[in-house]
């Protein structure tokens, strides 16, 4: 298939775009505080990062990575009180394959500091979960003991998303490539990414429909690993996903709706396998 690059994103909406301009802003200040070379001697910056694609495809395991999500702009707060310590090992002891963390603070309560919470209590593939438009993030993910980064497609052009990919390849980080419709399959098909996410919400309505991940498997070649994000609350339909090609399964929101979101975690594994 031949690699189109479009010189503007497909699809903006008017959440997405307030997000991507308060990101740009934040980076910048981020970048005038914290300069390259801090990054680069942080302590994790030399260590190898752990493979993302590697713990999706383990036999023992399931493909769930587990998110830590304080809030979201379509459901609000979803728990004020989030222990990222306790809640990072009870998802690892439940059996989760990969922990997701939001580092988004504006609109997902998240930091970099729940990053490095997480990193150091865990030996797990950690996903940083963010709106990333700049290398400096890149940077700043590996810094905090990232091991692979989120792109997402309706927020970047091709040459963006080939550019930051080939940035987070050159430090070890793997990359999420998230797509929420087909015409945006192209600019993430490219040799740099391994894992290809479908995000089942709507970003113009924020609605959520599973169809979607069903919808666009087979549009994905073998030759990537297919993750599916968002409204995944019934282990009946990720084992129908994996059926269709999914290895792995972004959980956020059903797991921090309740009071308990590890135990959660583990029920949510536990009924995967049958027990």
């Amino acid at each position: 298939m031949e690699t189109i690059f479009y010189e503007k994103p497909y699809l903006m909406t008017s959440v997405l775009d307030t997000i991507i301009a308060d990101t740009r802003t934040r980076v910048a200040h981020a970048k005038e505080r914290i300069p390259v070379k801090a990054l680069e001697e942080s302590a994790h910056f030399s260590v190898p990062p752990v493979s993302l694609s590697h713990y999706l495809l383990r036999p023992d395991l399931n493909g769930i990575i587990a998110e830590i999500k304080r809030r979201s702009p379509s459901r609000g707060v979803l728990s004020n009180s989030v222990s990222v310590e306790h809640l990072s090992l009870g998802y690892m002891q439940a059996g989760a394959s990969a922990l997701s963390v939001l580092t988004e603070p504006n609109y997902f309560g998240g930091s970099l500091a729940d990053l490095k919470t997480a990193r150091h209590f865990n030996l797990c593939p950690i996903l940083r979960k963010d709106f990333i438009v700049d290398e400096y993030q890149i940077l700043e993910a590996k810094a905090a003991g990232a091991d692979a980064i989120l792109l997402i497609a309706a927020a970047l052009s091709g040459t963006e998303v080939r550019a930051l990919a080939m940035m987070a390849r050159s430090l070890g980080l793997e990359v999420l490539a998230e797509v929420h419709h087909g015409d945006e399959l192209d600019r993430v098909l490219i040799p740099e990414i391994r894992c290809i996410g479908v995000n089942n919400r709507d970003l113009h309505d924020l609605s959520v429909s599973v169809d979607r991940s069903f919808e666009l498997a087979a549009k994905i070649p073998a030759s990537f690993i297919k993750v599916a994000e968002s409204g995944l609350r019934d282990p009946s339909v990720v084992r129908a996903l994996h059926d269709a090609g999914y290895r792995g399964f972004l959980i956020g929101e059903a797991f921090m709706v309740t009071p308990d979101p590890a135990r959660a975690c583990r029920q949510f594994i536990r009924a995967l396998r049958g027990e």
